[in-house]
């Protein structure tokens, strides 16, 4: 009867790996819905670096027609994506028919999803989970 065995450090073990895994995942869920929001210096739609230059230009024209960071491609055909839906048409942009229309407002969408949800008091709250105590920072 002398030798017992605590089991207390392998049950705090236990407990320390499941916490491990669940900061794991929360971190997970906090990686996947910020990667599509937002990359800096790169265009939000087609991911393409940007140069600085351009991002410069950018900030001089502060264009406000365009509310996203876009290349100059992507902001192109947003500028002509927001002419079709005011009835504009260029004749000579055939391929700019309704799925690229339907692909578009598909992309905005999303990207408002993903905006209201960043927002929301749920992600927020798994947000402030994730900050470290203060004693640690």
């Amino acid at each position: 009867m002398a030798d017992i065995i605590s089991l207390d450090p392998k049950i705090q073990d236990a407990k320390d790996k499941k916490a491990s895994v669940e900061r794991r995942r929360k971190l997970a869920a906090v990686r996947n819905a910020l990667q599509g929001a937002r990359r800096k210096f790169r265009c939000e739609k087609c991911h393409q670096q940007l140069d600085p230059g351009y991002l410069r230009q950018i900030e001089e024209q502060k264009n406000l027609r365009v509310p996203y960071l876009f290349c100059e491609s992507c902001a192109d055909e947003y500028v002509e994506y927001i002419e079709r839906l005011k009835g504009k048409e260029d004749p000579n942009c055939y391929w700019r028919n309704e799925t690229w229309l339907e692909l578009w407002k598909r992309w905005i969408d999303y990207q408002g999803t993903v905006d209201r949800y960043i927002r929301s008091k749920e992600f927020k709250q798994l947000v402030e989970e994730l900050k470290p105590p203060e004693s640690e920072e």
